[in-house]
């Protein structure tokens, strides 16, 4: 029996046209929003994607091919794209107001959030659109909205950024010793040992990373790489042999690079939403008993266990 095809909002879109993609905030949401953006791009290679960031993270997009343009969140940016269709990735105010400001005659967002009435293209929640009672992963919750606007379900692709291999006169591990909140931090002195363990034994100068206000006194005796534009952090990661920290956008951003990643949770379920995404090699840990309670003996064993 021939069955009706169901009209989707991707089919009321004319070859050629201009979509917009709100993705504010944070740095790992913007990695783990890649892999929609490619399926978007692999269904509809006519269209334009504008991604609206801010700046900040603006290097996330840079070089990616689905991507046509990089937009900054002002109103007047959105609004001269003109967007045939724009998709809310983030569903705070500033993004809704955004949307809204793009005067896309087609505006998608997920139903669940605060506002929602603004879209005339609301996204059920992924569990309905991939037909699963699980915990989802936001990678699997950012895809679902791309096949409930009309791309073909399929597999979903590994995170991708793009960025050019630095020249290497040794091989390092990046070290991310801060994170965005106490519960996601881990003890400096386990961070300490394993820069040791990875010197030592594993022969990489250890090297790390944070923004410009994070202490680095215990580790003044590595080298370090403060405060650094990302597209410079994004290169210094590409040419990484590991990548050892917190759960946090940078852990994210090397995993997408393809760098074997070991990282550290502060909540057990934070391990299954923002597990790094189809890793070449990669160690999760974490603890009921919160982040403190993993040993430095637990992160030298999830080094020694990757290639």
């Amino acid at each position: 029996m021939r069955t009706s095809h169901k009209r989707t909002a991707l089919d009321q879109v004319m070859p050629g046209a201009r979509i917009a993609v709100v993705r504010l905030r944070s740095l790992g949401d913007c990695v783990l929003t890649t892999p929609a953006l490619e399926l978007l791009k692999r269904f509809r290679p006519d269209l334009e994607i504008g991604v609206v960031v801010e700046p900040r993270f603006a290097a996330v997009f840079e070089e990616n091919p689905a991507v046509s343009a990089i937009l900054d969140p002002g109103y007047e940016s959105i609004l001269r794209w003109r967007p045939a269709l724009c998709v809310n990735f983030h569903g705070g105010t500033r993004s809704m107001l955004l949307t809204l400001a793009s005067l896309a005659p087609q505006r998608a967002g997920f139903a669940h959030h605060r506002g929602s009435a603004i879209y005339n293209v609301p996204v059920p929640r992924a569990q309905e659109i991939l037909d699963v009672e699980r915990t989802v992963h936001t990678a699997e919750h950012l895809a679902s909205a791309m096949f409930h606007l009309g791309v073909p379900q399929t597999e979903i692709p590994r995170a991708g950024l793009f960025a050019e291999q630095p020249v290497v006169s040794r091989p390092y591990a990046v070290i991310h010793a801060a994170a965005a909140a106490s519960y996601k931090t881990w003890h400096p002195e386990g961070f300490q040992a394993v820069a040791e363990h990875v010197e030592q034994v594993r022969g990489l100068e250890p090297v790390f990373i944070g923004a410009a206000g994070d202490s680095f006194e215990p580790f003044s005796r590595c080298r370090v790489v403060a405060g650094a534009p990302l597209g410079d952090v994004k290169s210094l990661l590409a040419g990484a042999s590991l990548f050892i920290g917190n759960d946090s956008g940078p852990a994210h951003m090397a995993c997408a690079l393809g760098v074997p990643v070991v990282v550290l949770f502060g909540r057990m379920e934070h391990r299954v939403i923002w597990a790094p995404w189809k890793p070449v090699a990669a160690r999760a840990l974490a603890s009921p008993a919160g982040i403190g309670a993993i040993t430095t003996e637990d992160v030298i064993a999830a080094i020694e266990e990757l290639p």
